[in-house]
């Protein structure tokens, strides 16, 4: 992270936090959301098994598949218009301009991992869950980013879905071109008292 950017928008979330003056913190958001505000389609991405593999095989098993879980993801997502903004232990968190580049993505990703399991022993398989979402959201630099279609992707990818599931939000659906044929599944999820509309995408 560009260390002037990162300071700045610290610095503006402090003056936030100190601020009494309602109109003033009003301020202060908004030219945070002039610095760092983006319009994204997020897509957030979990291994599953890690409890159970590291329980068994120890942590360097699972940390050298992470390692390959990032070396296979990365450019993948380049090659769908989309960018990793971070890697956080075994979760990738990615934006695309577009929803239909993320989708695009997710399938392409798990597809990936299939026929290079098909390769490896079971212990060393990689199995991934995605979810995506779209709207407004902070992102700060390239290297992080923070807002409601972060914290929706996140729940679907990590605590939803199910290994190889894809689940997108029906307003990052509702975006994705019909001409493209994608097939989904509409579903209703609900976590911590907040009910997901959306959809489980078929693509196997």
């Amino acid at each position: 992270m560009d260390a002037k950017k990162e300071k700045e928008f610290k610095d503006l979330l402090l003056q936030y936090s100190q601020e009494l003056a309602k109109e003033n913190r009003q301020k202060i958001d908004e030219k945070i959301w002039s610095l760092f505000g983006e319009k994204k389609a997020v897509m957030i991405t979990d291994m599953s098994g890690f409890t159970v593999l590291t329980e068994r095989y120890g942590p360097v098993h699972y940390l050298s598949m992470i390692r390959r879980m990032q070396m296979t993801t990365d450019p993948i997502l380049k090659s769908h218009h989309g960018m990793v903004v971070k890697f956080e232990a075994d979760n990738c968190f990615a934006v695309f301009d577009e929803p239909k580049h993320a989708v695009q993505a997710a399938i392409a990703l798990n597809l990936a991992f299939d026929a290079a399991n098909i390769l490896t022993p079971d212990e060393l398989d990689i199995k991934i869950s995605c979810g995506i979402d779209f709207g407004d959201i902070l992102l700060i630099d390239g290297d992080d980013m923070f807002g409601q279609p972060v914290n929706l992707a996140s729940k679907l990818g990590e605590d939803i879905a199910e290994t190889g599931q894809i689940l997108i939000t029906k307003n990052a659906m509702s975006m994705v071109p019909k001409e493209l044929d994608i097939k989904s599944t509409p579903v209703k999820h609900a976590i911590s008292k907040v009910e997901i509309e959306g959809f489980e995408i078929n693509y196997r």
